[in-house]
C-alpha cells in the first residue's frame, strides 16, 4: 500500500483463520454443548446452566441425544399404527385401493396395498 510520499510500503493484511483445525474442533464441540443445553436440559442440568450458565458434559450430552433419537423411533411405531388404522379403517368403508392410492400413500393402487401390508406387519409385531 502507498503511504502517502514516505516511500515505505505496508504488508497486505492477511485473512488466516485464528484458529488451529483443533482449536476450531474444540469451539463446535463446545457450541454443540451449549445448543444441546440450551434446548434439551432437563432437572439438575437445566438448574445448573439457568443458575450458573454450566453447560451438560459431554457424557450427558451424547445421553440425550441418544434419549432424542429413540424418541424418534418410537413416534415412528405411532405413527405407523395410526397410518395402518386409517388404512383399514378406510378399506372398511368400501374406499378401493385405486382411490387411496390417489390419497395419503401415492402411487398405485398396488403400491397403496403394500403399503398397508407393510404397515401391517410392523404393527403386528410389536407388542
Amino acid at each position: 500500500m502507498f503511504d502517502g510520499g514516505c516511500g515505505a510500503r505496508e504488508e497486505p493484511e492477511r485473512h488466516e483463520s485464528p484458529f488451529a483445525p483443533t482449536d476450531a474442533r474444540r469451539l463446535r464441540t463446545h457450541e454443540a454443548l451449549l445448543w444441546i443445553t440450551e434446548r434439551r436440559a432437563r432437572g439438575e442440568h437445566r438448574v445448573r446452566w439457568e443458575e450458573r450458565g454450566v453447560p451438560v458434559v459431554p457424557f450427558d450430552a451424547v445421553r440425550c441425544v441418544a434419549d432424542l433419537a429413540a424418541g424418534s423411533v418410537v413416534a415412528r411405531e405411532e405413527f405407523d399404527q395410526v397410518e395402518a388404522g386409517l388404512l383399514s379403517m378406510a378399506k372398511g368403508r368400501g374406499i378401493s385401493w385405486q382411490e387411496l392410492s390417489h390419497g395419503p400413500v401415492p402411487g398405485s393402487a398396488q403400491a397403496a396395498r403394500q403399503r398397508h401390508e407393510r404397515l401391517d406387519r410392523r404393527t403386528a409385531s410389536r407388542p
